[in-house]
């Protein structure tokens, strides 16, 4: 778990958008839950690799059961190592959003 790749991870807005939900879930939430963000389709192929680069960045472990993938954050476990980082880019995130929103 490297600062530079959990940035590079959220640099992405789709990325930044799955992993703010998988954060903001009180359960694991599964590959094709993602198949759009917002009215965008995201391509399984694409989908694919933004869950690879999150898992590398060591932002969410995911686990087979079955045919599905099942997601969850490991929040806890970056904020031990770098207090802070998550909540800094996620609420700069929020407010990126809110900007192109208005």
């Amino acid at each position: 778990m490297r600062p530079e790749a959990i940035l590079h991870a959220l640099a992405d807005p789709i990325r930044a958008a799955i992993f703010t939900d998988i954060a903001g879930a009180t359960c694991s939430r599964i590959c094709s839950a993602f198949s759009s963000i917002g009215e965008r389709a995201i391509p399984k192929s694409s989908l694919s690799q933004h869950f690879k680069t999150l898992r590398e960045a060591g932002l969410i472990r995911s686990e087979r059961h079955g045919v599905e993938m099942r997601n969850t954050s490991r929040c806890d476990e970056v904020e031990k190592r770098f207090p802070g980082l998550i909540a800094a880019i996620l609420t700069a995130y929020a407010r990126s959003e809110q900007r192109c929103q208005a």
